[in-house]
């Protein structure tokens, strides 16, 4: 059985790093959660660096701003790492082409956009119809309180037949905002693969976005990081950090709350609940908490 442990101070003083999911962990999409947030100043008063680590399919800046209008702010930070920052990267490269088709909302268009200084000449980049497409960079659905991947059924099969790579931006599959939860790019990029495509990842549980973190680590001068992975996907998170071999907190409440009970901030997981999620998914974090604080 994994502890769960009620505050973060329990085990950060085995800590200097952590790499903290955003959505689920430090806000629902509606309200911020306080505690989350006091926890994150108290381990940066003892010393801690804390890296916000997204699938947001935004660029770093966007979603600081984004951060802002829920009262979070770089006192409750030091940095942040975006999977849109690391699919930026394979986009410039040339990976999915330079004539791209871009399927998501309007509201992540500052993906193309704000480009980073050091890589914005690489590759000339041009936003096309789906017909002139050399490939699809994938940030999300058109309307994502609406829609559902069974709305692309279309794109999804013109992609397979014209042997379009896609570029998965944000792999996560679902995200909640406030009570409702709506999908994410993850859920359009898994059809993709399941109708025979080739989906590109580059957020969490991928290798690129932790890369680009620990590249930032470097350049704040962090030597020798002790990190610890937050976060509430399961899939994501979790599986990230194993992968990268570092340890891991599942916070319980975020997006498996409805599974496993939990509908209250002061609520324990049910350990039998519990016990049955790792199993199903074959993960183990390495310490649970209902909810970060």
């Amino acid at each position: 059985m994994v502890k769960v442990i009620k505050h973060l101070k329990q085990i950060s003083n085995k800590y200097n790093v952590l790499f903290c999911d955003i959505w689920g962990c430090i806000h629902n999409g509606k309200k911020a959660y306080k505690k989350a947030l006091n926890a994150l100043v108290e381990f940066k008063k003892d010393g801690g660096f804390v890296m916000l680590l997204t699938n947001a399919p935004r660029p770093k800046s966007a979603v600081k701003a984004h951060l802002s209008s829920f009262g979070i702010f770089e006192e409750h930070y030091n940095d942040i790492t975006t999977s849109g920052d690391a699919a930026q990267n394979s986009m410039l490269s040339g990976e999915v082409g330079t004539r791209i088709f871009h399927l998501g909302p309007k509201r992540d268009l500052s993906f193309f956009t704000d480009l980073p200084k050091e890589i914005k000449l690489r590759n000339n980049i041009e936003r096309v119809g789906l017909s002139s497409a050399e490939g699809i960079v994938c940030t999300g659905l058109f309307d994502d309180r609406t829609e559902t991947p069974e709305n692309y059924k279309d794109i999804i099969k013109y992609g397979v037949d014209k042997n379009l790579n896609l570029l998965c931006v944000n792999p996560d599959i679902f995200v909640d905002v406030g009570a409702l939860r709506v999908w994410c790019a993850g859920g359009i990029a898994e059809a993709f693969t399941k109708a025979g495509g080739k989906s590109i990842y580059c957020g969490k549980p991928h290798k690129q976005i932790y890369n680009l973190a620990y590249s930032k680590l470097k350049k704040h001068e962090i030597k020798s990081p002790k990190i610890l992975c937050i976060g509430d996907g399961i899939n994501t998170d979790i599986l990230g950090g194993k992968k990268e071999k570092l340890d891991t907190l599942f916070v319980c409440g975020g997006l498996s709350g409805p599974e496993l009970g939990i509908k209250k901030n002061l609520e324990i997981p049910n350990e039998k609940k519990l016990n049955e999620l790792f199993k199903k998914h074959k993960i183990l974090p390495t310490v649970s908490i209902n909810y970060l604080n």
